[in-house]
């Protein structure tokens, strides 16, 4: 299956395809004026391919329309992903959470990445079936720690609300060493503004969220479509179907109900951390 395209082009492909639109073109016809084959202005329409500047400068003429912001879009779209510098290819998920303002994670058997502490990242990246060297083990880590900042970031900050079964504190990643600074950890961050942590204690029972994990990622600009983003144990899905997403952020919501408060899950964290010193 082949690679989904980064989020820019995907983004600056909705923006082009709703120019040619607005310009009542049918697609032949817009290929045919910019001396394209319809085959490939399709490909840069649905993002499998790169848009340039010399194009999107054709493309405002043909289809009469100046946008002021394109050329800048389309530079940003053209420049690797802030992960390729530590040699990291086909990012996925950390491309489309760089582009995000709001994240829901459900998370049943680990602490959510952007909540983990380094070496706890560590323990459980070394537990992936996928053999990874050193350097690029060591890569992976560092990107995880650098998404992290914009929990505190100003500039650029991203809103996490995290959903965390009671499994996932009571296991044993990395040792007790490891999962006593976790906890420790996840009780610090949760004091944060953009942080919100609640935990779905063990006497909850069956609930509708145990048959998996999924993240649901919203957006600042309200034209791009929230994503459900699923992992399983051979890749992952991301989803873009408005059903499917409403159906995960009222899975959210419904689990956010039944979870502990913010209070009382910091209080049940602090309880198994005592009970492993």
């Amino acid at each position: 299956m082949s690679a989904r395209p980064p989020f820019r082009r995907r983004k600056l492909a909705r923006r082009i395809r709703r120019m040619r639109e607005a310009a009542g073109m049918t697609i032949e016809d817009a290929a045919a004026a910019l001396d394209k084959h319809r085959n490939s202005l399709y490909r840069l329409e649905a993002g499998e391919t790169r848009l340039d500047v010399h194009l999107a400068r054709s493309m405002m003429d043909v289809y009469d329309h100046y946008d002021p912001d394109l050329i800048d879009q389309v530079r940003d779209a053209l420049r690797p992903g802030w992960w390729t510098t530590f040699g990291l290819r086909d990012m996925g998920y950390v491309d489309v959470e760089t582009e995000a303002s709001a994240v829901w994670e459900l998370a049943l058997i680990l602490i959510p990445g952007l909540l983990q502490t380094e070496s706890y990242a560590r323990a459980v990246l070394e537990a992936n079936s996928l053999k990874r060297t050193k350097p690029e083990l060591a890569a992976q880590v560092k990107v995880r720690m650098i998404r992290q900042k914009r929990l505190t970031s100003e500039e650029n900050p991203l809103r996490l609300v995290a959903l965390i079964d009671e499994s996932a504190l009571r296991q044993r990643i990395g040792g007790d060493g490891v999962m006593r600074d976790q906890l420790d950890h996840l009780v610090m961050v949760a004091e944060l503004d953009a942080v919100a942590v609640r935990v779905l204690p063990r006497d909850l029972g069956a609930h509708a969220g145990q048959y998996g994990v999924c993240t649901l990622l919203d957006f600042p600009d309200p034209e791009d479509p929230s994503l459900l983003y699923v992992s399983h144990a051979t890749g992952s899905l991301h989803i873009e179907d408005p059903e499917q997403v409403w159906r995960a952020r009222m899975l959210i919501d419904h689990l956010l109900e039944r979870a502990l408060g913010p209070e009382d899950s910091i209080a049940l964290i602090e309880r198994i951390l005592a009970e492993r010193e």
